[in-house]
């Protein structure tokens, strides 16, 4: 598939677009609007990045770093490509991109980026190019992997806390753990999936009514499927504020000295908060929580649970993540499995109108059977009287 800029790529027929630019996917949506072109430095996009460039109605993408490196496959320039986004790669120096500001008139014409005076050659992204890439990709990963497991162990060595320490808690979230205690939990990350996730276990979360634990976006994940989270986890760099405001309580990783920038935002809006210091992700400090408040069960929803969702983290994230599942694997659950052996039970509603489904057929034949005809004009009869 080559993409060609067309009328329904620009506005009016007219060539001339404005970039919004942006080296963090997360913090670039968060101002995009439908029918932006976007400016990123994002190599090996992931899934999770491209499908929020997508939901924000992106109307193209110039990257100034690979899409597709060749380090590990990576899903996002697949997933673009799926939603018809034109996607092109610039190679830009760091001084040359720091020149583009939102109010930059750039021009595509001939697959090349016309600025002002200047003029950068664009590479276009078919389907040629990102099979190739993963086709290399592939072709890395064997290597790759043994060089990341060997990382990772290192990282692991260091962080060995995570099995061993206790969450440093000291009765700050009392409030929590009799809504936590030996009952069932959701954890909510928004990653690969997520939505599907949810919508698979959506029976479950109305039956069950378990706490339901955002991580940073996963909280407006959850208000967008109407759904609302007990708590939110995380640095609170990626979640609404109104969100915020909505949901009962918040609590703030920190790093192990101590800071927490996330509690500045929310001391600004007024907001109370529970700092807690944890050497792995804002995904493993809500599991870590969850687990030394004594949750039956944790479900997990948009976590990070195969080999490329690992690659995609970072050593140190997917050392984390692998001692924390150490710790917890026994009440851990993956929503895509739960969603296999649980069956919802029915509503009372729909009991009730089995029932009356059944009766009314029932009544209709008794009504016609002659005895129940004849004992029925009796009893009318005497009701006159």
């Amino acid at each position: 598939m080559l993409f060609k800029l067309t009328k329904r790529h620009t506005k009016y027929g007219v060539q001339v677009l404005r970039l919004k630019k942006g080296k963090k996917t997360k913090e670039l949506t968060k101002k995009l609007v439908p029918g932006d072109w976007v400016l990123i430095k994002h190599s090996d996009i992931d899934w999770v990045a491209a499908e929020a460039l997508d939901r924000c109605g992106v109307k193209g993408i110039i990257n100034a770093e690979h899409f597709i490196t060749g380090s590990y496959p990576n899903l996002g320039p697949s997933y673009l490509l799926k939603r018809q986004i034109p996607m092109w790669e610039l190679s830009l120096s760091e001084e040359d991109f720091e020149i583009f500001t939102e109010e930059t008139e750039a021009k595509i014409e001939e697959d090349l980026l016309l600025v002002e005076e200047k003029k950068y050659p664009l590479k276009p992204i078919t389907e040629k190019e990102i099979s190739q890439g993963l086709d290399i990709a592939r072709e890395n990963l064997p290597a790759k992997l043994r060089e990341f497991t060997k990382n990772t162990l290192e990282y692991a060595e260091k962080e060995l806390g995570l099995l061993t320490k206790s969450l440093p808690i000291d009765g700050c979230l009392k409030h929590l753990k009799a809504k936590i205690q030996e009952k069932e939990a959701v954890v909510v990350v928004r990653g690969k999936d997520y939505r599907e996730d949810l919508r698979a276990i959506r029976s479950f979360i109305e039956d069950r009514h378990p706490t339901i634990v955002a991580v940073d976006g996963g909280a407006d994940a959850l208000f967008e499927m109407g759904f609302r989270p007990d708590i939110i986890v995380g640095d609170m760099d990626s979640v609404t504020d109104k969100v915020l405001k909505l949901t009962p309580a918040r609590i703030v990783h920190a790093y192990v000295d101590g800071r927490a920038p996330g509690k500045e935002r929310l001391d600004k809006m007024g907001l109370e908060s529970t700092v807690i210091p944890c050497e792995g992700t804002s995904e493993d400090l809500a599991v870590l929580l969850l687990d030394q408040l004594n949750a039956a069960i944790i479900i997990t929803v948009g976590s990070h649970s195969n080999m490329i969702d690992f690659l995609e983290k970072g050593r140190q994230g997917m050392a984390s993540t692998f001692l924390t599942r150490l710790r917890s694997g026994d009440k851990l659950i993956d929503a895509k499995g739960l969603s296999v052996i649980y069956r919802a039970r029915p509503k009372n509603t729909y009991a009730l109108m089995l029932i009356l489904a059944a009766f009314i057929p029932l009544m209709v034949l008794l009504l016609l059977s002659p005895p129940v005809a004849s004992w029925l004009k009796i009893f009318l009869r005497q009701l006159k009287f």
